[in-house]
């Protein structure tokens, strides 16, 4: 089984703003992600690369994953973005506005140049009609090691601007296939992939319920723009108490001598088969990395 990092929420940060990183060092979200692009305007965006590259270096945010938003390699910012934040060490880069593999070629071969370390792995998103149409290509390029790719990550507000979508309706029928779309490609290369953000971050009811479809649809957490939306997050994308001892009876019931070799059994009522072993397996994995992540 492959490494599995909780990223249940990933909390989104101005790069631009000192005392929100510094507040954030101390959320529970399992991972931030600290903006340079959108969230940075032209005339900041040197003094929030530099901040940001100082406050990664320096490991201030403790065991969570930090991500760092570039802006994209064809913009003025871009390259001086990727070199000062390589060598600092993020966990992973986020490459905005992907729209095929080539972008990621690229960034892959400037963090090798720059010296970023073995670990810092790269991030895409997704937030384009174009993007959608090559997604199974992107998500494809996790295949070439040099392009570090690790997570698709959803961007819906930029989706409805460009496709002329409405967002705000109830249950997002209208994008449902292109977040299936991108689920779908995402499992077929084993990256994980991250459901956008909900805008009215004061609706805790809608945004409970827009997580729920998210983690229904397999989606491995959620984007979030304020750190209120961090509990319900953590709460709704991470393994129950239920499905962790449903988890652990289900690898008991494999194990025991008279289902020795037999491919599917019966447990509780249903049939199982070893993939649900599988699947348990995966489950009591992540809930030990998140109590790891919690200690």
């Amino acid at each position: 089984m492959t490494e599995i990092r909780p990223r249940r929420s990933l909390l989104s940060m101005p790069g631009s703003n000192p005392r929100v990183l510094e507040k954030a060092q101390g959320l529970s979200a399992d991972a931030v992600m600290i903006d340079l692009e959108d969230a940075a305007a032209p005339e900041v965006k040197a003094m929030a690369r530099d901040a940001v590259a100082h406050a990664v270096a320096a490991r201030a945010f403790g065991r969570r994953e930090v991500v760092v938003r570039i802006n994209a390699l064809d913009t003025p910012w871009g390259e001086a973005d990727l070199a000062a934040i390589a060598p600092a060490g993020p966990d992973a880069i986020l490459v905005p506005k992907v729209t095929g593999p080539d972008a990621l070629v690229a960034v892959g071969s400037r963090l090798r140049r720059l010296g970023a370390p073995d670990r810092t792995r790269v991030w895409a998103m997704i937030e384009s009609p174009m993007a959608l149409l090559h997604i199974a290509d992107i998500a494809s390029s996790a295949r070439d090691v040099d392009t570090r790719l690790a997570c698709l990550v959803l961007g819906p507000n930029d989706l409805a601007k460009a496709s002329r979508v409405r967002l705000g309706v109830p249950g997002r029928p209208a994008l449902m296939p292109w977040l299936m779309s991108a689920v779908a490609a995402a499992r077929a290369y084993e990256i994980d992939v991250i459901d956008g953000i909900y805008n009215a971050f004061r609706d805790a009811d809608g945004f409970r319920a827009e997580c729920e479809q998210g983690r229904d649809c397999g989606f491995d957490g959620k984007m979030l723009i304020h750190p209120d939306q961090i509990a319900t997050a953590n709460a709704v994308f991470g393994p129950t108490p239920e499905a962790i001892a449903e988890a652990h009876a289900i690898i008991a019931a494999f194990q025991a001598p008279e289902n020795a070799g037999r491919g599917a059994i019966a447990f509780e009522g249903r049939m199982i088969e070893r993939l649900h072993a599988a699947e348990a397996a995966r489950i009591l994995a992540m809930a030990d990395a998140i109590a790891a992540r919690s200690a």
